[in-house]
C-alpha cells in the first residue's frame, strides 16, 4: 500500500512540474508558480518541485530572496541535496556580496561531489568573483584531468593563464589543444598566432625579458 501511495505522488510531482515547466516556457512564471505551490501544499518534502520552484522565482519572477529561501529550506531538512546546493551556489555566487556565502557552500560541494562539473564551476566563481585567478587555474585544471577533451574547460584554463596569470607557456598547450579538439575555433587560433608573435620566438621559445615571464600575485586574502 506504501509503495503504491508513493508512485502515485511521484506521478503527481512529476506532473506538476512538467506543467511548470510548459507555463514557464509559454512566459508564464505566475502560473507555474501556482502550479508548484499548490502541488507543494500536498506534498511539502518534495525538494526537486521545490527547487524548480526556486529556480522559476529567481530567474523568472526576479524574487530572489525568496528563491533562495526555497533552497534554504531545502538544504535545511536535506543538507546534502546535491541539486539545491548546486542551485544554491550558482544563484549566490552572480551577487558579489554573497561571495563568503557562494565560497563556502562551492567548497562543501566539491567535496561531495567532487565531479568535473562542480570544479569548472568552482573555478568560473574564483577567477570572476573572487580574483584567486591561481586557486581557479587548480580548479579548472582538476576539471580538465576529469574530462581532459572537454573543450569549455581547456579554454576556461587558457583564459585564466592567458589574461590574469600571464602564464604563456601553459597557455600554449591549452590553446593547440583547444583548436587539436575544435579544429573550427577561429578565436583560439587568433589568439595562438597573437601569443607566438608576441611572447615566443622563432624557434617556439618563451622570449626573455620581465614582459614574458608569468605574473607575480599578490595573495588573495581567505
Amino acid at each position: 500500500m506504501r509503495a503504491h501511495v508513493l508512485s502515485f505522488m511521484k506521478d503527481l510531482a512529476y506532473e506538476a512540474m512538467e506543467k511548470a515547466k510548459r507555463q514557464n516556457t509559454s512566459k508564464n512564471p505566475k502560473g507555474a508558480i501556482k502550479t508548484l505551490e499548490d502541488y507543494l501544499l500536498t506534498d511539502p518534502d518534495n525538494y526537486k518541485a521545490r527547487t524548480l520552484l526556486s529556480n522559476i522565482l529567481i530567474y523568472d519572477l526576479d524574487k530572489f530572496d525568496l528563491g533562495i529561501f526555497h533552497l534554504e529550506v531545502v538544504l535545511e531538512r536535506d543538507p546534502d541535496n546535491m541539486e539545491a546546493m548546486k542551485a544554491k551556489a550558482t544563484a549566490l555566487s552572480s551577487l558579489k556580496k554573497f561571495n563568503k556565502k557562494s565560497d563556502a557552500v562551492f567548497r562543501r560541494l566539491v567535496v561531495l561531489d567532487p565531479s568535473a562539473d562542480v570544479f569548472n564551476a568552482y573555478g568560473r566563481f574564483l577567477r570572476l568573483q573572487m580574483l584567486d585567478f591561481k586557486k581557479s587555474a587548480e580548479f579548472y585544471l582538476k576539471a580538465i584531468k576529469l574530462e581532459p577533451n572537454n573543450c569549455e574547460y581547456h579554454i576556461n584554463y587558457a583564459l585564466v593563464l592567458l589574461n590574469d596569470l600571464r602564464d604563456y607557456v601553459p597557455a600554449k598547450k591549452e590553446l593547440e589543444t583547444i583548436i587539436m579538439l575544435d579544429p573550427s575555433n577561429e578565436k583560439a587560433k587568433n589568439n595562438l598566432a597573437k601569443l607566438l608573435r608576441k611572447h615566443f620566438d622563432s624557434e617556439g621559445n618563451l622570449k626573455k625579458g620581465l614582459v614574458h615571464q608569468p605574473k607575480k600575485l599578490r595573495p588573495v586574502r581567505e
